[in-house]
């Protein structure tokens, strides 16, 4: 049997979700030619929409729209916390800033000198849901020349010396590369080979838009029982949680019977549910890919990592590791970059893919339905009513404290780079949505803007004043927003030009 080829493409990426969109938008913003081959032919998903599918942004996922000048178009869109569709946590006198198995904390308590050096002000927080996102960055992606394929899911592949074959919908493509976005389920992590590997679920999660007989026989908010835990937002909005080790999870057909006696179960309660709007499963399973990058195979976002989504970090995990690979795999491909830049993906990305999964299994021994956990729980509960409890969960929620491991001493090194506010009146930001890096020289040096000049084609020289520039004399950014290096005082240009030759491969002249 023929199977018609089409034209090679310097990237193919398989899933048009939130992740797979971002890493097309990078990778073409870098002028490589890209292929996205998407399952589902139709876009909407009522899963996606208010409220089950709203999602709050971490700090780095905001900056990263910043830094792409998409967090405008992704405001635009985002839910008020007045809105009825918000969940029922944000309408609330005080300000919530996050929980930890639904124990909240509040703005009021964090002191945001704990951490590590940043600028006053600039910590933000988007609600957004998942149909909003990925339509802002399907319509960048198309305007910016991403092809997308939907209906044509990857159903195998073969990786060869310099390339990767593809066949999807009767159809066989070819890419230089290949990046499974497509979910935990991954066609291209089983296809490739890849070992997937973590610990079995705990409990069934369910997700249901209901209609009670008595809307007021249940109590708004969240409530842990002796069964389960679940949460009730009037007239008919239902999560729960039921600690049967994920036996019903895409086992049955979730039928209002179902509901109402896992509802019954887990509240204690004799609630009618007389209609079954919308209902969906998950579990805690919580597994990671033992390895992102396989020949030429990559993965990222749910393709390799899955754990449930309570604290709704696993979009912004994924949008991570869109925006470490992006400008790495271009490098790869235009030929600029050092051999070791792919595999930093894998040493910066993992890690941190680790340490939520270890985070949403904690949250999961606070839930379970036990008396040891119900003791852990008050004790949680205190924790987060101090100053130095709510500061601590803010900062691993919100991902303030995420920190690559660079080899470098200096604090800020590895870390997101602050939003400079230069005396020009743009911002740092502003200057990264080309999607070069950036040596961002506050003195002026001689010695640094020489060294620039060897790099030009991928370092883009800025001299400026900034209004707090954090004590800092010039740093070295790369085009993720990582700093690469930094120094505290005039000079360093060995140390720039080591960084750079880590990063961005031999300039395109030798220093003198």
């Amino acid at each position: 049997m023929h199977i018609p080829r089409t034209n090679s493409h310097d990237v193919l990426i398989a899933g048009a979700g939130p992740v797979g969109l971002f890493l097309a938008c990078e990778l073409r913003l870098a002028g490589c030619s890209v292929l996205v081959l998407e399952q589902a032919k139709d876009l909407r998903n009522p899963l996606k929409e208010l409220p089950f599918g709203l999602r709050g942004l971490s700090v780095p996922s905001i900056d990263s729209f910043d830094r792409r000048d998409l967090l405008r178009l992704i405001e635009e869109r985002a839910v008020p916390r007045s809105s009825p569709a918000a969940a029922h946590w944000m309408q609330q006198a005080r300000r919530p800033a996050g929980h930890f198995a639904g124990i909240q904390f509040f703005h009021d308590q964090i002191d945001s000198t704990q951490w590590s050096p940043r600028l006053p002000d600039t910590v933000s927080s988007v609600a957004v849901d998942m149909a909003s996102i990925e339509a802002v960055l399907a319509t960048r992606a198309e305007t910016l020349g991403v092809e997308i394929l939907r209906g044509c899911g990857v159903e195998n592949l073969k990786q060869l010396e310099l390339g990767v074959t593809v066949f999807a919908g009767g159809r066989e493509f070819r890419g230089q590369w290949l990046v499974g976005c497509d979910g935990g389920r991954s066609t291209v992590r089983k296809a490739a080979g890849i070992g997937f590997t973590g610990t079995d679920p705990e409990f069934t999660g369910y997700s249901a838009q209901v209609r009670l007989a008595d809307p007021d026989v249940l109590k708004p908010g969240r409530h842990y029982t002796a069964t389960g835990m679940y949460i009730y937002a009037a007239p008919g909005t239902i999560g729960m949680v039921g600690f049967d080790g994920g036996a019903f999870h895409r086992s049955h057909p979730i039928t209002r019977e179902h509901i109402e006696a896992v509802l019954r179960k887990i509240s204690g309660t004799e609630v009618a549910v007389t209609e079954l709007e919308l209902a969906t499963t998950w579990t805690d399973r919580a597994f990671q890919a033992t390895e992102y990058k396989k020949g030429r195979v990559l993965l990222a976002g749910d393709a390799a990592h899955i754990h449930s989504p309570l604290g709704g970090q696993g979009l912004n995990l994924g949008l991570g590791d869109a925006m470490n690979l992006g400008w790495k795999l271009a490098a790869t491909i235009r030929g600029t970059a050092p051999d070791d830049l792919l595999d930093s993906y894998e040493r910066e990305r993992h890690p941190e893919g680790a340490r939520i999964l270890d985070w949403s299994r904690a949250q999961v021994a606070l839930m379970r339905p036990s008396p040891s956990s119900r003791v852990l729980e008050s004790i949680i509960r205190d924790l987060l009513q101090t100053p130095d409890g709510a500061t601590y969960f803010a900062g691993r929620v919100w991902g303030i404290e995420s920190r690559y491991d660079l080899g470098d001493a200096h604090p800020m090194v590895g870390r997101s780079a602050p939003d400079f506010e230069l005396t020009d009146g743009t911002s740092l930001n502003q200057l990264l949505r080309i999607g070069h890096s950036i040596l961002l020289d506050f003195e002026a040096c001689e010695s640094l803007k020489s060294l620039a000049r060897n790099w030009s084609d991928r370092i883009r020289y800025v001299t400026i004043g900034a209004k707090d520039r954090l004590g800092l004399s010039a740093l070295l950014v790369r085009p993720d927003g990582v700093i690469a290096w930094a120094s505290d005082s005039n000079g360093g240009e060995m140390a720039a030009a080591n960084s750079a030759s880590k990063w961005f491969g031999k300039p395109l002249t030798t220093p003198p």
